[in-house]
């Protein structure tokens, strides 16, 4: 099977009542024939989980970090890419949006970001093997195993925060491409800068002016991978001063220019992308706008 047909995705939006704390339910069937391997990356995106059967793929970050033949993976909100190579197999996976992380996770994200976790091995990960061991059957069957993650998410003892409305706030204005600067954030927020950076952190991850970029950045390589003709001159984010400063974006989040990237086939990524626009309405979770999680 060629690559270009080697990825098969379907996208499901969360129900009413998890509505704000995830991103979309999705599965994935990936067929590279029974020895060969998908290779792609990640992007930097919201924390998340992927669950594989019958075999996991290998996966790693450029700071050394690598697990092989995860059938549970998990990673806290990145700034740099997951690398990964894939086996034939199915896979189910979710993004946790901020107010999912502060609900679900309730852990300093700070303390996650850019951390690639064995979701059989890692504390953070106990509170969700019961569903990466009960989520396959023997034998597929989609509505049941996407049920099984719904009720899985009803039944976790979820609560609101005090602090849900700020995270709304905070994250409604980072998607918002006239919110250019810490200031602006601050002031959409309407709350300090320390109260808005410890929010950050504790929530998103990173500090406000680093979201701030990664949501810059997403823009651009979005608009890239959508139409390629544009080339990244046409896709550079507006906010961007000039080419070379867009460069060392790319070069920072991604870890190779923009040429380097263009010339590698993106087999899993191009297809998510352009799936996930039609079936979500944004093709990143980066760019996904926040909804109130009901209480």
């Amino acid at each position: 099977m060629s690559q270009a047909n080697a990825v098969t995705v379907r996208f499901y939006p969360p129900p009413e009542d998890l509505r704000g704390c995830f991103t979309t339910f999705y599965v994935t069937e990936l067929d590279p024939g029974e020895d060969g391997l998908l290779h792609d990356c990640l992007h930097p995106e919201w924390a998340g989980m992927r669950f594989f059967n019958p075999r996991g793929p290998s996966a790693w970050m450029d700071d050394g970090q690598r697990h092989d033949c995860l059938l549970f993976q998990a990673a806290g909100p990145t700034s740099h890419p997951i690398h990964f190579a894939m086996p034939k197999t199915r896979m189910w996976g979710f993004g946790f949006l901020p107010l999912g992380w502060a609900r679900y996770v309730r852990l300093p994200a700070a303390d996650f970001a850019d951390k690639l976790c064995d979701g059989h091995a890692d504390p953070l990960c106990a509170p969700f093997r019961p569903l990466a061991n009960s989520l396959f059957g023997p034998e597929p069957d989609e509505a049941a195993e996407l049920e099984r993650i719904i009720t899985f998410f009803r039944d976790f003892r979820a609560y609101p925060l005090p602090e849900e409305r700020r995270i709304l706030a905070i994250h409604a204005a980072l998607v918002d491409p006239e919110v250019v600067t810490v200031a602006d954030l601050v002031g959409r927020v309407a709350a300090s800068q320390r109260t808005v950076e410890r929010l950050c952190h504790r929530h998103f991850g990173f500090s406000p002016k680093l979201l701030l970029r990664r949501q810059r950045f997403m823009r651009s390589l979005a608009q890239f991978m959508l139409d390629p003709t544009l080339k990244w001159i046409g896709a550079m984010d507006s906010n961007y001063h000039d080419q070379a400063q867009f460069v060392r974006d790319f070069r920072e989040f991604m870890g190779v220019s923009p040429r380097e990237y263009s010339s590698r086939p993106h087999p899993v990524l191009e297809r998510f992308l352009h799936e996930r626009l039609k079936a979500h309405g944004a093709p990143v979770q980066t760019l996904d706008k926040p909804t109130p999680a009901p209480a």
